[in-house]
């Protein structure tokens, strides 16, 4: 898994998506970190392909156009529903330090084209998932 990240996993994870040869590519990741650091981002993109092109979509203008194509209300409805269940995970009596906002993160808008990619194929109800899915060939 350290080679997928680039380094050592700091938190509890879960592969939650596999490709066709059993590699993982999606993760889902505790709330918190080991040392109690709250972590925002549920799901995490590991497949070089998809990151890769991903990261060509957003070079493109992919996070505005995404941002513009998606309806704000959906979005926000979206950025709740993702943080609602990362944060049903958190411990009743932890008092530290919690994550927050939505999707990557953010409260509002569109802040990592990966990080919704990733929850929609994890069965996420994540609009901007899905429309960079109808994209991604176009950029492989």
């Amino acid at each position: 898994m350290a080679r997928l990240l680039g380094r050592a996993p700091q938190g509890d994870f879960e592969v939650v998506v596999r490709d066709a040869a059993g590699s993982p590519v999606v993760i889902r990741n505790a709330p918190l970190l080991q040392d109690g650091t709250p972590m925002p981002t549920r799901y995490w993109l590991l497949s070089g392909a998809d990151s890769t092109a991903i990261g060509r979509l957003e070079a493109d203008g992919g996070v505005k156009a995404a941002e513009a194509a998606i309806d704000p209300d959906t979005l926000a409805e979206a950025h709740r529903r993702y943080a609602a269940e990362r944060d049903a995970q958190i411990p009743a009596d932890h008092t530290g330090p919690r994550p927050s906002g939505g999707v990557g993160g953010t409260r509002k808008g569109v802040k990592c084209l990966h990080c919704h990619y990733a929850w929609h194929l994890a069965g996420g109800d994540d609009p901007v998932g899905a429309w960079v899915a109808e994209r991604l060939d176009d950029y492989r």
